[in-house]
């Protein structure tokens, strides 16, 4: 009966109607009346034009009818509002986004003004345009399970709905100016200790909370004493010196404006409303003609353009991991997080018992309730007998990448495993067509390439062979997707396509070392790129074996030079230094040696250029081999596969934009070698 409590019931009643002329909302009339917002068509509500115009009638409406309360809640059972509608203002510009801007801002200051209570039931997802709903009320009740942010600066943007003023007023103005610098969300009690919700409680009493508010009897915190204190110019200009400096370690100011302007806004205007608001459109649209801003918005659509990969059904419900190692531990793990059963078998038992013990860790990091994080330890099965094989709808082999190895386990497979089951590879550096002969269908074999960690690495890469059935390829898109990830379709190649742009990438950085560059020197001014750590830094977190079976296998594979290995990297593997899981890579962390988290002071090009420019040109030679479907999936699959700097677009986007890549990869050819000459796909490409 507690599983049953913690159920989703927040479906609009079924005679709640819409009224005439409106789409997007239900309204139901009454001492307390309720309006449900309901975006047509979607599983997920938004926050667009058409949904503020139609509220704008409906607060009218309300008004005339005059209930003691008006509540305002999400038919949708995944969430309130996932946020503003991207769609409907990414092309605007100028004049037009300040219109809409404006025209946003009235409908909510009306909602706030209304004469009677308001309230705003919350529940899942309560983001950007949806939280600067809420925020309109006068209270606002959480259901557990609720998470509420600002995340606009992942767009390179600002809240531009009057969020940055109401929040900064609801509660202590460093919190909130926390929260939206770092776009990072409160999940149910934190959101209730910092005063964002007014009350938080299980759905089952959530009438009674509403009851509460409507009859006066719910109090709401305030910012205390240092809201007060940050009315004055001079707090705020010392709090906002603070930020800086603290903003400028992970999001430079000259790659990422947003947080910038936003501490601005707030340290000129923080102590008058009317002129932060005015202040937070102007700044808003200017933002949104950055070109950070655009790229940002970009990556959105990428996202979604690899999301809509996995459109389908999967009719994958067991899932079998053989491997309990570190890739494979978290695939079981999240599989299970995200609702799948999930044997997971290895040949020794210590391996499974620290599985179970990293399943608890990514569970607790991502916020999980008790009961949840419970139910999905209760799906996640250590099988050291294997004997999900044969239940299972999906096998996923995550074993040490030793072709032996993977050939055994496939041959232990024929004849096990149900008819319609699919048996996928987690390799990173092997090839598919030196792997299918072993399995026991080709067409139902194929690459599900996961990227660690993988509760915190969204991509996956489904990767295809000349035998694969495309029924086979479809249902494991689906399965990522499925599973909140997102999948790109790829066909074999050595390094698949992520790994074979990454590859140069880290090869390089070795090569520099061994010309007597020192680590952090290379790291630094990858970060100066924008690159989320530098490459010696990833190297010993993908782990330096990893690294040197990539190399190898894209030197042994590929038709064009790649960069020597220096034999010394070969020696730390050999000892058992291979990066950070082993303590000591590149950095001996044991020791406490940590990597630089600063950019260098400038952008020094002669590193720049030989780090990224071979990541275009193997993202060309992965267009020309028809490796990825075109250049959008290139962008999307290196950024969400790597964390490549997504304020550029990726790199085949940075490679348009800069238009010299080709001529200055004859340079460093000329000046370095081969391994520098461009490829042939630059003709045609742009």
């Amino acid at each position: 009966m507690d599983v049953l409590e913690h159920l989703p019931k927040r479906l609009v009643p079924e005679d709640t109607p819409k009224p005439q002329g409106v789409a997007n909302w239900r309204y139901a009339q009454g001492d307390i009346a309720q309006l449900w917002l309901d975006c047509a068509d979607t599983g997920t509500n938004v926050i667009s034009e058409a949904v503020l115009r139609e509220l704008d009638s409906l607060l009218d409406m309300a008004k005339t009818d005059n209930p003691r309360a008006l509540v305002i809640r999400s038919a949708k059972a995944g969430g309130f509002a996932a946020g503003a509608d991207i769609d409907g203002f990414a092309d605007l510009r100028g004049d037009d986004a300040v219109q809409m801007l404006e025209q946003g801002h009235a409908v909510l200051d009306k909602l706030a003004a209304l004469p009677f209570t308001t309230i705003a039931v919350v529940h899942g997802n309560t983001l950007g345009g949806g939280l600067e709903l809420a925020l309109a009320c006068d209270h606002r009740i959480g259901v557990e399970g609720v998470k509420v942010g600002f995340p606009e600066v992942q767009l390179g943007l600002h809240p531009g709905l009057g969020g940055t003023v109401r929040l900064t007023r609801l509660i202590d103005p460093v919190a909130a100016m926390q929260m939206m610098l770092t776009g990072s969300s409160a999940h149910d009690r934190k959101a209730r200790k910092l005063g964002i919700l007014d009350a938080l409680v299980p759905e089952r009493h959530v009438e009674a909370a509403i009851c509460a508010a409507a009859a006066g009897k719910l109090d709401h915190d305030s910012g205390g004493l240092r809201a007060t204190a940050m009315r004055t110019r001079a707090a705020r200009a010392l709090a906002a010196t603070r930020m800086r400096a603290e903003a400028e370690k992970k999001a430079p100011n000259q790659h990422y404006p947003a947080p910038y302007a936003l501490i601005n806004l707030w340290e000129d205007h923080g102590g008058d409303r009317n002129e932060m608001q005015k202040a937070e459109i102007a700044s808003f649209v200017e933002l949104l003609d950055s070109a950070t801003a655009q790229n940002l918005i970009r990556v959105f659509f990428l996202r979604r353009k690899l999301k809509s990969e996995g459109k389908g059904t999967d009719d994958i419900h067991h899932v079998h991991v053989i491997g309990a190692g570190a890739m494979g531990a978290e695939i079981a793990a999240w599989s299970a997080m995200q609702g799948k059963r999930v044997t997971l078998e290895d040949v020794a038992l210590e391996p499974l018992g620290k599985a179970v013990k990293r399943a608890v860790g990514v569970y607790d990091r991502k916020h999980l309730s008790e009961i949840d994080a419970r139910d999905a330890l209760d799906r996640m099965m250590p099988d050291p007998d294997g004997l999900g094989r044969a239940r299972a709808d999906l096998v996923i082999e995550a074993a040490p990448e030793k072709l032996e190895i993977k050939e055994k386990i496939y041959a232990s497979l024929g004849g096990v495993m149900k008819p319609n089951a699919i048996l996928a590879s987690n390799t990173s550096s092997l090839k598919l067509a030196d792997l299918v002969a072993a399995t026991p269908d080709a067409g139902r074999f194929a690459g599900l390439h996961f990227f660690n960690p993988v509760s915190q690495m969204p991509l996956v890469e489904v990767v295809s062979h000349e035998g694969a059935e495309v029924k086979t390829l479809d249902r494991l898109a689906a399965f990522a997707e499925g599973i909140d990830r997102l999948p790109v379709r790829v066909t074999d190649y050595p390094g698949f396509l992520v790994n074979r742009i990454l590859g140069p990438y880290l090869m390089e950085a070795m090569v520099m070392l061994e010309e007597g560059k020192t680590k952090e020197q290379i790291d630094r001014a990858a970060l100066a790129f924008g690159m989320p750590m530098g490459p010696v830094t990833l190297a010993d977190q993908v782990g330096l074996d990893i690294c040197l079976e990539v190399a190898q296998s894209l030197r042994e594979n590929l038709d064009r030079p790649m960069a020597e290995t220096p034999g010394w990297l070969s020696e730390m593997v050999d000892k058992g230094h291979r990066g950070r899981k082993s303590g000591r890579g590149l950095y001996d962390y044991d020791k406490g040696e940590t990597p630089p988290d600063t950019p260098a002071d400038d952008l020094p090009d002669n590193i720049i250029d030989r780090l990224i420019l071979p990541m275009c040109d193997a993202g060309v030679e992965c267009l020309r081999k028809g490796v990825a479907q075109d250049a959008d999936s290139v962008d999307a699959a290196v950024i969400f596969g790597t964390g490549w700097a997504p304020f550029r677009g990726g790199p085949m986007h940075y490679a348009k934009v800069r238009r010299d890549v080709p001529r200055r990869l004859e340079a460093l050819a000329a000046e370095h070698g081969a391994r520098f000459a461009p490829d042939p796909g630059w003709a045609s490409f742009g």
